[in-house]
């Protein structure tokens, strides 16, 4: 999505820009806020684009608007991808890469974060962070929905090696940003253990700063792809405090896409899963049959699986599962009726 300026506001950046005094304000930022202009709603447009699938993906990462967290747009480790441009952009493990998509998430971020909007969230402490150095490659990447509405985390997969966020959660965020909702994707340290931690802690940073973040923590969702999904599974199942935080209420759904994750308790949370029969990572039997069980507990569960689809194909667009994220928000918005 793109901000829009207000007329006003367009002028008097206008004049700064050509004038150059200090009495028009110390940055594009205070412009924009005295004019109103950084209040108004935003929607993506080619006309406003700053990026193109041409982009070179390091310009996006070193672009100055994102500071030091242009780098966690992409995988840390560059090992993971390939392509150095967006419309080529590659990563390992996934399929249906929709570079559209890719440029649309590069222009809604730069959007923001030009107009002082804050996208990125540290979720540890300096002093957190220079006692655990990993502990840097971690943060929210926040899409901002209505003033008050519920929340949801997105966690991407990667196999505990890497965060694939460009197709496995900032897709999602921003989709349930465009419904209303305050979506959030999770940058998180690899490995099983250390990615729980981390969303747990993305949880209990939420709910502490619900008020400036002006969430609804009441009935949120937990979402996640591939090995994303684990996590949104073992924390639906066992709740933030298993996992060095305090105890916070367990979400109202979890979302899962992809994923052999085979656990559960009677405590879940409803479960959503949706797989593709083609997949050679995650079998579409072992997903029902987990859902199944699940639900001779009386736990509200939904399944679904698309064929000819193969291993992380995120928003499906394009393909027998295009529109599955509708029907996972219809089973949250279900949970909290």
């Amino acid at each position: 999505m793109v901000k829009q300026l207000s007329k006003a506001g367009f002028l008097l950046l206008l004049v700064c820009l050509l004038v150059g005094t200090a009495g028009c304000g110390t940055s594009m930022e205070s412009a924009l806020r005295q004019t109103g202009g950084a209040k108004e709603s935003v929607q993506a447009n080619q006309d406003n684009a700053f990026y193109t699938r041409d982009s070179k993906i390091e310009e996006v990462k070193k672009d100055p608007v994102f500071k030091e967290y242009g780098r966690l747009i992409f995988p840390a480790d560059e090992g993971y991808y390939s392509g150095d441009t967006l419309g080529t952009l590659s990563l390992i493990w996934y399929s249906n890469m929709d570079s559209d998509k890719t440029v649309e998430i590069a222009n809604y971020m730069k959007t923001h974060a030009s107009v002082g909007d804050v996208i990125f969230y540290d979720i540890y402490s300096e002093a957190e962070k220079a006692e655990e150095p990993e502990k840097s490659d971690t943060g929210l990447f926040f899409f901002k929905g209505e003033p008050g509405k519920r929340f949801a985390i997105c966690n991407a997969g990667g196999g505990f090696a890497y965060v694939g966020a460009m197709q496995d959660s900032f897709p999602h965020a921003l989709e349930l940003s465009k419904k209303g909702y305050n979506a959030f994707a999770l940058i998180y340290r690899p490995g099983a253990q250390t990615a729980c931690e981390d969303l747990a802690r993305a949880i209990s940073f939420v709910f502490q700063h619900a008020e400036e973040l002006e969430v609804d923590t009441a009935g949120y969702s937990l979402w996640g792809g591939s090995a994303g999904a684990r996590m949104a599974a073992w924390l639906g199942s066992l709740g933030t405090a298993a996992f060095g935080e305090n105890s916070l209420p367990r979400a109202s759904a979890v979302i899962m896409q992809y994923t052999g994750h085979s656990e559960y308790t009677e405590h879940d949370p409803p479960t959503y899963v949706c797989v593709g029969e083609n997949d050679g990572i995650a079998n579409w039997r072992t997903m029902k049959q987990r859902l199944d069980r699940m639900k001779a507990l009386g736990i509200d569960t939904e399944f679904h699986k698309y064929p000819g689809l193969s291993h992380g194909f995120g928003l499906g667009t394009g393909t027998a599962a295009e529109g599955w994220l509708d029907d996972a928000v219809a089973f949250w918005e279900k949970q909290v009726k």
